[in-house]
């Protein structure tokens, strides 16, 4: 501490910006991926350079939901299994009132016949409220805010699971003749059976499979597993492979010109509209997780709140990419279009819940110092009236004693008496006798 104190007052400040800038890694190393896909978009694009479509969008994912199937611990696997109100929630959440909200916020905007925004802005923001919960941030955050991080690694692996089964099937009834959105549905050129086809050609390579390995490989080397999870900090390789997953995404948009051919007010609306609809998917997961009108079972702790709140509102590119990509396959130009929305509520969600985490974290905080303060008062309280026990034991313990004493006393009082009359009726007895003799002689 002396050390510290003695240090310059530039120096501190320094060592403060340095530590605060590398905590943010993350989101600086998405300005840097974003201004990489901006200067060299060929390079991470699908068929550019690295071949992106193959070494990012297998690999990348693959790795990402390898580490969630070995950081995911079996024991709390199972206990949060049985979690199903959580799940409800969550996935409630998820699949039902954030893609419907979403709809309605691009149908209210379509009908308004804005000729500055884009209606394919408009077409990746329904896609992007069909797409599960992100991967790795999600976990990240909810351990970082003191909330429940085995049920927020329940929720991830759930959501994703059932997203790559719901997700395309919400996207279909989203982009129906019906809904005004018929120009974006991609079975317009392909049947739904070959849409399918390729969704879980591409989600079972990169999700299913490497998370069924991440499963197997915890399963058979536990200790080895959680020392190579710690020792080579795998999380933040993890967020990594995230990043090269917004970097290929952003590399698509660039080289296939989508950021310009969408006016800036799309743009601008685009990324207000996701941090407003981010804090909104906030707000009703936490007011469904902490609702006093629903049943007790509904009623969720600060920690569960916490991981449903952070699992509920946020959207992930690990899997909304690929769906993107399969469902819009050969049409590049497509693509980019649709990634817009996605790409950017990524980023900005990350952005928003990095603000939120601190006011979560304290709130939590509050509940559990609530909790200690409880437990300390009511230590206090049965260790005094332990002491008072102990007093009216004494003060027992001494009147008992006292009346014995008195007892005892009163028992030698009347054998001495006893005794002494004894004494006296033998005396007169032995004298009335010695008497009588002396006479008779």
């Amino acid at each position: 501490m002396a050390d510290k104190k003695e240090r310059p007052l530039w120096l501190r400040r320094s060592l403060f910006l340095i530590d605060y800038l590398i905590s943010q890694w993350f989101i600086i190393g998405m300005g840097v991926v974003v201004a990489l896909a901006y200067k060299f978009p060929n390079v991470a694009k699908n068929h550019g350079h690295i071949r992106a479509d193959i070494t990012i969008e297998y690999v990348a994912v693959a790795i990402i939901f390898v580490i969630s199937g070995m950081n995911i611990p079996r024991a709390k696997l199972i206990q949060e299994a049985g979690h199903w109100q959580a799940h409800l929630v969550t996935q409630c959440i998820s699949f039902l009132i954030t893609p419907s909200i979403a709809f309605g916020f691009a149908s209210a905007i379509r009908v308004a016949h804005n000729p500055n925004i884009s209606e394919w802005i408009l077409v990746g923001m329904i896609i992007t409220g069909c797409t599960p919960t992100t991967v790795s941030s999600n976990v990240v955050m909810t351990r970082t805010a003191k909330g429940n991080e085995s049920l927020s690694l329940i929720e991830v692996s759930v959501g994703n699971v059932l997203g790559a089964f719901i997700s395309p099937a919400l996207a279909q009834m989203f982009l129906s003749k019906h809904s005004g959105f018929a120009f974006g549905n991609p079975t317009a050129d392909m049947s739904l059976t070959a849409l399918y086809r390729k969704v879980m050609k591409q989600l079972g390579l990169s999700l299913f499979v490497p998370l069924f390995v991440g499963q197997v490989i915890q399963y058979l080397f536990p200790n080895q597993t959680k020392w190579v999870l710690t020792k080579f900090k795998l999380a933040k390789v993890g967020s990594f492979c995230l990043l090269l997953l917004i970097w290929s995404s952003f590399s698509n948009s660039f080289a296939a010109g989508a950021f310009e051919e969408v006016s800036h007010q799309s743009i601008i609306m685009i990324c207000f509209l996701n941090v407003g609809l981010y804090l909104l998917f906030t707000v009703i997961c936490f007011l469904l997780a902490r609702c006093p009108f629903l049943p007790k079972k509904f009623h969720f702790s600060r920690p569960d709140t916490v991981a449903i709140c952070l699992c509920g509102a946020a959207k992930t590119v690990a899997l909304g990419v690929p769906l993107i990509n399969a469902q819009y396959y050969g049409n590049a130009d497509k693509i980019g279009l649709v990634s817009i929305a996605l790409v950017l509520y990524q980023g900005e969600q990350i952005l928003v819940a990095q603000l939120l985490v601190p006011v979560l974290k304290k709130w939590v905080e509050t509940e559990i110092q609530q909790k200690k303060d409880l437990e300390a008062a009511q230590a206090a309280a049965g260790g005094a009236a332990g002491d008072a026990v102990d007093v009216d034991s004494k003060h027992d313990g001494i009147a008992l004693t006292d009346v014995d004493a008195q007892v005892a006393s009163e028992e030698s009082v009347e054998g001495t008496s006893s005794s002494q009359y004894s004494s006296e009726v033998e005396s007169g007895i032995l004298n009335g006798t010695a008497g009588n003799e002396k006479k008779h002689f």
